[in-house]
């Protein structure tokens, strides 16, 4: 029965598919990212707060994302194995995946929580937070309460691709919204009128969290097409591990981004200490901070890629599941195209208008040194915001399509071998300005890279490719959307 109502991921033009499931995803991300960027902006426009909350608020960033790593490891892996068990009419599987996925989501949600209470100040410590006292205090206070709402954010954002895999990509943007638009509503009361400083900012965040991971709980209840029984919400360990594994790119990519972010954020505490400007006591805070608003930007920019690129994931997994290799392609084709034009457009954001950005995060309360090192460091650090883009859409790309291991090493060798290699060995050479550096020279050397992987995938979805069907029957695939 599934496989006959999911039919039209085959059937319908792969124009009009990408706008039903990438345009939700992409909204859903966008939401989901805007969490801890409000939290920042209101976070900067507070006067009692300003650069040393901006900088804690970078501090706990990291430790988010490691969340997020996990829960889109589950979430996305059961959302390709179910599409790929879908097109190939396996509806068991596709049932037990999203079982196993809830338990592990669940326990793992708790078990991340406990050890960050556990470990507290060493974690913070780890990511920089001892820039200053100050800035350690206010790490302390954020961190804690975001903490508590690990649990919930996992499993709501676990549970989105899960809920895109069962052909409901709008009840998907809309749980997020829904708790993203209670965190903006919450947060300017919470920091402004009640003047609860970090623990306003966070308790906001975590009560939107609580939200969505509701909307998700019901959801489940009410699921269209894979409707899994009671008896599928255990751990099936044959299942679980081939969803982990078609997660694991998911997983490296945000993992990884935490070590370069860890990386980042301690060698700008250290080159910053010596910088004669920087290494004053009552400007150290302001490379940390800078750098966390130039990262908010990228992940806007990121939210926009990977929601078109994972919310292509069911599109590609039932065709290649059902054998359809030349819609594949088509897909392929459009979402490089469109991944490139996002670039392009950030790309032209960055390097015209760093100082409006910069205005929004507060820098008119800033000094002339933040403002200086924020248009410095918009320009350096995202000039090949083209080459990130059409890199993470080539890795989302070949998880969806199976292909866990070459999506794998290549999300490896960006994040972790130039990443972070890069991060701790340019500054040696650059002081402040090869932190910036390490960016730009990690997008380009990976696009090398990613560039043959592009064509060999080409030339594999050639062979083999369906022959054009008649009209009312399969769609030609030039001709689609």
């Amino acid at each position: 029965m599934e496989k006959e109502t999911n039919r039209f991921l085959g059937d319908a033009p792969i124009g009009k598919l990408m706008g039903k499931y990438a345009i939700p995803c992409i909204i859903s991300l966008l939401v989901g990212a805007l969490y801890n960027i409000v939290d920042q902006i209101f976070i900067a426009n507070a006067a009692y707060l300003g650069s040393y909350g901006n900088a804690a608020n970078t501090v706990v960033f990291p430790l988010t994302v490691i969340a997020l790593a996990i829960a889109v490891m589950i979430g996305d892996g059961c959302c390709a194995f179910v599409s790929l068990s879908l097109g190939k009419n396996e509806t068991e599987d596709a049932r037990k995946s999203v079982g196993s996925a809830v338990v592990m989501t669940v326990v793992s949600g708790i078990a991340l929580c406990a050890v960050y209470l556990i470990f507290a100040d060493p974690i913070i410590a780890l990511f920089g937070g001892t820039v200053n006292d100050e800035t350690f205090r206010y790490s302390q206070e954020y961190f804690l309460w975001i903490t508590l709402g690990v649990p919930f954010y996992m499993f709501g954002q676990a549970m989105n691709p899960i809920i895109r895999a069962d052909g409901s990509p709008r009840f998907a943007m809309a749980s997020t919204l829904a708790g993203a638009v209670l965190n903006i509503i919450l947060d300017p009361v919470f920091i402004f009128i009640f003047r609860w400083g970090m623990m306003g900012a966070a308790v906001a965040t975590v009560l939107g969290q609580v939200v969505t991971a509701a909307l998700a709980v019901w959801y489940l209840a009410h699921m269209r097409l894979v409707r899994p029984a009671k008896s599928d919400y255990c751990m099936d360990g044959h299942i679980a591990g081939r969803t982990l594994t078609l997660g694991i790119t998911s997983f490296l990519s945000q993992i990884s981004l935490v070590m370069a972010m860890a990386a980042i954020n301690n060698m700008l505490r250290k080159y910053g200490a010596l910088d004669p400007v920087f290494g004053q006591a009552q400007y150290a805070q302001i490379p940390m901070a800078v750098v966390g608003i130039v990262m908010k930007f990228f992940q806007i920019v990121i939210s926009i890629v990977v929601g078109m690129a994972a919310g292509c994931i069911p599109i590609a997994g039932y065709n290649m599941g059902a054998g359809l290799k030349g819609r594949v392609r088509s897909l392929f084709t459009r979402l490089l195209a469109s991944e490139a034009a996002v670039g392009a457009v950030a790309l032209v954001i960055v390097e015209c208008f760093p100082g409006q950005l910069i205005a929004i995060f507060g820098a008119a309360n800033e000094s002339a040194y933040y403002t200086d090192f924020a248009l410095r460091s918009f320009r350096v650090y995202l000039c090949m915001v083209i080459f990130a883009c059409v890199n993470k859409a080539c890795f989302i790309f070949l998880q969806a399509m199976g292909k866990a291991l070459a999506s794998t090493v290549l999300s490896m060798v960006r994040e972790v071998v130039f990443g972070v290699g890069l991060a701790l060995l340019l500054p040696r050479f650059f002081g402040l300005d090869g932190v910036l550096y390490s960016m730009p020279v990690s997008d380009a050397l990976t696009f090398a890279i990613a560039a043959a992987l592009i064509a060999r995938t080409y030339r594999e979805l050639g062979r083999g490719e369906q022959p054009c069907p008649q009209r009312g029957r399969r769609i030609k695939i030039p001709e689609a959307g």
